[in-house]
Formats: C-alpha cells, sequence, structure tokens
C-alpha cells in the first residue's frame, strides 16, 4: 500500500508572527520556518504503518517555493521514502492546492492520502475536504486514531461531543489531529542521507493546474491588544462594573 503524506511549511510555531509596517501580510524575513505541526504528524502515521507492514512506500508531498525542499528534507529524514515538490513562488489557496495534489496522486496512484486537519499559518481546515470532494473518496477528517484493516480503514475522529468511530473504503484520504500521535526525531544519519536524497520535482503547468489566486487580501493586522484586568474589593462593586461597563449581564 502506497502512502502519499501532504506537507505544508509555515512559520515555526515557536516564532511571534509579525505583520508588515504596510499591512500587506506577515512579515518573513528571517523568520524561522518548519513544517506544519499537523503535518509532522501525518508523516509520523505514514511510517508507523510502514513500520507495521501495512504500507510499503512512502511519498511526501510539498507545494510552494525552493524552501519547500527544506520540510520535504525533513519528511525523508523522518522516515518518507521519495519526495514530490510542485514548485511556485506565489501564494497557493486551499483550492488550488487540493487540485495540484489531486493531480500528483493521479501519477501516484497512493491507497491512502495523510494530511494535517489544517496548517497553523491560515488555519483554513479546507484542503483535506476539497481534495477528498474533488477525487470523489472518502474523507475521515480530526482524525485521533487510525487502523487499517485490509481494504478498510478505522479511525476515531474527534468531535464535539467525543469520538466518532468510522470506517472507509480505501482509497481514502485522511486529516490527522493532534492526539494520533507523538511526531519523532529525525536522527542525524538520517539527516545527512536526505540531502543526498533526489526530490522529483513538478509545476502547476505540467500538471494541468491553474494556480491563479481567487481571493485578494485587503488587509493584514493583528489583533487589538489585551487591557489589563481590574481588581474588585466586593460583589457588588464586581456586578456593577459586569452590568455597567462590560455590558455582559
Amino acid at each position: 500500500m502506497k502512502v502519499l503524506v501532504a506537507c505544508k511549511r509555515v512559520i515555526d510555531y515557536n516564532v511571534k508572527v509579525r505583520v508588515k509596517a504596510d499591512q500587506s501580510g506577515v512579515d518573513l524575513q528571517n523568520v524561522k520556518m518548519s513544517m506544519n505541526p499537523f503535518d509532522e504528524i501525518a508523516v509520523e502515521q505514514a511510517i508507523r504503518l510502514k513500520e507495521a507492514g501495512t504500507a510499503t512506500e512512502i511519498v511526501a508531498v510539498s507545494l510552494g517555493a525552493e524552501a519547500c525542499q527544506e520540510t520535504l528534507r525533513t519528511a525523508l529524514a523522518m522516515g518518507a521514502d521519495r519526495a514530490i515538490h510542485v514548485h511556485h513562488d506565489g501564494g497557493l489557496e486551499p483550492l488550488a492546492v487540493a487540485k495540484l495534489l489531486k493531480a500528483v496522486i493521479g501519477a501516484e496512484q497512493p491507497s491512502l492520502v495523510l494530511l494535517g486537519k489544517q496548517a497553523i499559518d491560515d488555519d483554513c481546515n479546507q484542503t483535506g475536504q476539497m481534495l477528498a470532494g474533488l477525487l470523489g473518496w472518502p474523507q475521515g477528517t480530526f482524525v485521533s486514531r487510525l487502523k487499517v484493516e485490509g481494504a478498510k480503514v478505522a479511525a476515531g475522529r474527534e468531535v464535539d461531543g467525543g469520538i466518532e468511530n468510522v470506517e472507509l473504503k480505501l482509497p481514502a484520504v485522511m486529516t490527522v489531529d493532534l492526539r494520533l500521535n507523538e511526531p519523532r526525531y529525525a536522527s542525524l544519519p538520517n539527516i545527512m542521507k536526505a540531502r543526498k536524497k533526489p526530490i522529483d520535482k513538478k509545476t502547476p503547468a505540467e500538471l494541468g493546474v491553474d494556480p491563479a489566486p481567487r481571493l485578494r487580501t485587503v488587509k493584514v493586522a493583528e489583533p487589538p491588544k489585551r487591557q489589563a484586568g481590574v481588581k474588585v474589593d466586593s460583589v457588588a462593586t464586581l456586578v456593577t462594573k459586569l452590568k455597567e461597563e462590560a455590558g455582559v449581564i
């Protein structure tokens, strides 16, 4: 069974995001970038499936600028077998990403596609669902438990009321959640080996997809700073402030 994993390059989760002075977007100059944490979980799950003898090959895919190859090297160092880079210097919206992934999937013919449930830069949580819709494949989202059983995959989905258990026929698209696993650290020897592995390069034109954006960013602004709290000396004062100043009661 071949597993395809999508890996997005995002601002590292430890970095404080800064908005450009002209409010045209987020400042990426000299900012540490890394693989989207949810995509790391997807890569780890694919590796565990291979270690269990369920998967035979893991293909990592990343879409974007030349620097996305660093993200693919990370996936290769973790344990992916091959990497595909769809090069595009401009921005990519979820629908364009889904169309590009569909084209790659058409060529690779994987049995299972794994993605993070969302990317921490835009928090869209759309690509996996759009991809499943374009492919006409069953989908499992917010997956925190996953087990492949023959031609089916059983998954536990995190929903508001707890865990929803679903069973899907392969091929399928799964978007993974935080509690599925704990991603491993790549060892130094594997990191060195990953630097020498070839990466298959493609372009949107080769895949027959127009990645032109459909949305226009009007302005990007930081959220308003939180005001400091105040101490009150009695319940009566608290009720008065909640009623007259906060307007919540």
